[in-house]
């Protein structure tokens, strides 16, 4: 039975520590699990955050993307593996992605890769001199992502059937971002989906960040977004 409260990734995307901080107070129950990225990664006092968030006894995704040579991308994963993180993404080829999965044998946390930026579009990839569309794309980063021992991969709502095609849940996860609630703006994702619709296309994690931390009651829209999630797990028959 999927608990879908441990299955929403809220965001910390805010500024400061204490934003966050005062956010995963007002967040309470509401949220079981939290991701730190770019927008706090390098922040002050984001170790202390850390500390917060698994002495409160939640689960942490680290966003950071390692992407770097292999020996430098295994002890990166390995510190995070010690530190008690459930969650870390990782960017590259076949070292990089080995090496990471060879750093968190015998730990809990689970690497996943990334298929492709959920504000990126074709002609966004033929910019950054790739030849392939985005769907062939994400084929090919699934395929590495099996092939290689990932946990799981990072992609849009809107990739999330074509992945399934390629690889049931039991061998990948799939944590979507870009999600927003129906009416809620799109803001800067050009593939994404609202919570039901990620969950039913075969997403595992959805992780969303402002519309939770921008909203008037971010508790109510965590609740909200949580119970949307769970009536598409109980649809498909895993709730």
């Amino acid at each position: 039975m999927i608990d879908a409260r441990r299955r929403l990734i809220v965001a910390l995307d805010v500024s400061t520590v204490d934003e966050a901080r005062a956010l995963i107070a007002t967040l309470g129950d509401a949220a079981a699990y939290y991701k730190i990225g770019p927008w706090l990664l390098y922040a002050r006092g984001v170790d202390g955050l850390i500390d917060t968030v698994l002495g409160a006894g939640k689960e942490l995704f680290l966003d950071c993307k390692m992407y770097d040579i292999g020996e430098t991308v295994r002890e990166g994963v390995a510190r995070a593996a010690e530190r008690g993180v459930s969650l870390v993404t990782v960017h590259g080829n076949r070292d990089i992605l080995l090496a990471a999965n060879e750093a968190k044998r015998g730990s809990a946390l689970k690497v996943f890769a990334i298929s492709v930026l959920t504000n990126l579009d074709d002609d966004d990839m033929r910019e950054l001199g790739y030849l392939r569309p985005v769907e062939e794309l994400v084929e090919i980063r699934v395929e590495k992502a099996l092939e290689y021992g990932c946990d799981g991969l990072i992609a849009a709502p809107r990739d999330a059937a074509k992945i399934r095609a390629i690889a049931p849940p039991e061998r990948l996860l799939l944590g979507t971002p870009g999600v927003r609630p129906a009416g809620h703006a799109t803001d800067d994702h050009k593939r994404g989906g609202t919570p039901g619709e990620a969950i039913r296309a075969g997403a595992d994690y959805i992780v969303m960040g402002r519309p939770i931390v921008r909203a008037a009651d971010p508790a109510s829209v965590a609740r909200a977004v949580v119970a949307e999630m769970q009536a598409a797990f109980d649809e498909s028959g895993e709730g």
